[in-house]
C-alpha cells in the first residue's frame, strides 16, 4: 500500500511539474511570435513519455495554421536520412565504408578520389571543396546534386588531407545521395522513400522535388536588417537533395526517433563507435553517421539545420527515450529554442551546454 501511494504521489508531482513546462514553454513561443506570422512546431519526448507537442504561428500567408501535421524543410537535419541510406547498403554489403569515392565518380579527379573514403564523406573529414564556394555567384537557377558533381569534378585539390580533420561539408552530403543513386539505380528520392519513410510509415514525409507537391508544406520566411518577415522559401541551393532536402513533420519525425531507439533499420549508436570523427573545437564531441555525438553520462546525439527560409534542431538522448525536436518556417531562428532548452534543462531534460557551439559549425 505505501509503495503504491508512493509512486502514485511522484507520479501526480510530475504531472504537475510537467503542466507548469507547458505553461512556460507556451509562453516563451507566444511571445516571441506576432500575430499572422510564420513560427514554430516543437515536440519534447523524456522518458518514453510525450509531455509536449504543439505549433504556433502560420503556415503560409494564407492563414493556415501550424499543426503537428505541417511539414517542415529539415535543412542539414536532412543529413540524418542520407546516411542512414548508405549504412542501409553497408548493412545489404554493397557498399563499404572504406570505399574510396573513384569507386562511384570517375569524373572526379583520381588524384582526391582514391583519397577520400565513403567514411570520410559521412564524417565531415573529406576535405573535399564546399560547392557553394565554387558555385556562380549570379546562379539564378536551382542546383540539383549532379550540378554539385560537375562544379567538383573540376576540382584537383582538397582543403586538407582527407581523414585528418573536421570541417563541415554539404558537397559530401550532396554526393553521399548521388552513391545511392548510382548504386541502387533508383532516384534518391525513390531509395529513400522505400527504404526508409515506408516502412517507418512517415506517410506524408518528402524529399524535395521541384515538381512534386509537398502535403502540409510550411512556407519559408526571413527577416531583413528591419525585423520584418518576407517571403524566402526557396534559394539557388535549396534543390540539392543529400545535404538538406528532407520534408517532414513533428508527427513523421517522431517515428524516425523511435526507429533509431529500437534499431529498426540499423543500429545507429553501434554504427557511431566506430564510425565517428572528433571535433576538436568542441571537447568530447564527435561526428557520425549524420549526428553530432557526444556523451554527457551518456550517449546524446544533436543537429541543426538552417537555410534561406527555415530553422531546425533535433537533440535525441536514446539511453533516457529524450527528443527535443524544434521546427520553425523563420530562417535564423534559434533565440526561442535557447530559451526551451533552458526551460527544459531547470527541469532535468536534456543539457544545453554544447548545442549552440555544434550548431555554430554547420554554417
Amino acid at each position: 500500500m505505501r509503495l503504491s501511494f508512493f509512486i502514485g504521489l511522484c507520479s501526480m508531482i510530475m504531472q504537475t511539474s510537467f503542466a507548469q513546462l507547458e505553461k512556460r514553454i507556451d509562453s516563451a513561443i507566444a511571445n516571441s511570435i506576432n500575430p499572422g506570422e510564420p513560427g514554430i512546431a516543437l515536440y519534447i519526448e523524456h522518458k518514453g513519455k510525450l509531455v509536449y507537442k504543439k505549433g504556433f504561428g502560420l503556415v503560409n500567408t494564407n492563414g493556415e495554421k501550424i499543426s503537428s501535421s505541417t511539414n517542415f524543410r529539415m535543412a542539414s537535419v536532412s543529413k540524418q536520412f542520407t546516411a542512414m541510406c548508405i549504412l542501409l547498403l553497408e548493412k545489404e554489403g554493397k557498399v563499404s565504408l572504406d570505399d574510396p569515392i573513384s569507386r562511384f565518380f570517375p569524373e572526379i579527379p583520381i588524384v582526391i578520389g582514391n583519397k577520400i573514403k565513403l567514411k570520410h564523406l559521412l564524417t565531415h573529414s573529406s576535405g573535399i571543396i564546399d560547392y557553394e564556394a565554387i558555385m556562380n555567384d549570379s546562379q539564378t537557377n536551382q542546383l540539383l546534386d549532379h550540378d554539385v558533381l560537375t562544379l567538383l569534378s573540376k576540382q584537383d585539390t582538397t582543403y586538407f588531407a582527407p581523414g585528418s580533420k573536421f570541417q563541415y561539408s554539404n558537397s559530401a552530403y550532396a554526393l553521399l545521395a548521388l552513391i545511392t543513386e548510382r548504386i541502387t539505380q533508383q532516384t534518391f528520392a525513390q531509395f529513400v522513400e522505400q527504404r526508409i519513410f515506408k516502412p517507418l510509415k512517415m506517410k506524408n514525409s518528402r524529399i524535395y522535388e521541384a515538381s512534386r507537391p509537398i502535403p502540409n508544406r510550411a512556407l519559408g520566411f526571413a527577416k531583413d536588417i528591419n525585423k520584418k518577415l518576407y517571403a524566402n522559401d526557396q534559394s539557388p541551393t535549396s534543390a540539392v537533395k543529400g545535404d538538406g532536402g528532407v520534408y517532414t513533420s513533428l508527427n513523421d519525425y517522431r517515428k524516425w526517433t523511435h526507429a533509431l531507439w529500437q534499431g529498426t533499420l540499423v543500429d545507429l549508436l553501434a554504427v557511431s563507435t566506430r564510425l565517428n570523427f572528433s571535433i576538436k573545437k568542441v571537447t568530447g564531441s564527435y561526428y557520425g553517421p549524420g549526428w553530432f555525438y557526444f556523451d554527457i553520462d551518456h550517449p546524446y546525439l544533436f543537429h541543426s539545420g538552417s537555410t534561406c527560409g527555415f530553422s531546425t534542431f533535433s537533440i535525441n538522448i536514446p539511453g533516457q527515450k529524450t527528443s527535443i525536436v524544434y521546427f520553425s518556417n523563420i530562417a535564423n531562428n534559434p533565440a526561442t529554442f535557447r530559451i526551451i532548452l533552458d526551460l527544459l534543462s531547470d527541469e532535468g531534460i536534456g543539457n544545453p551546454a554544447p548545442v549552440f557551439q555544434l550548431h555554430d559549425l554547420t554554417r
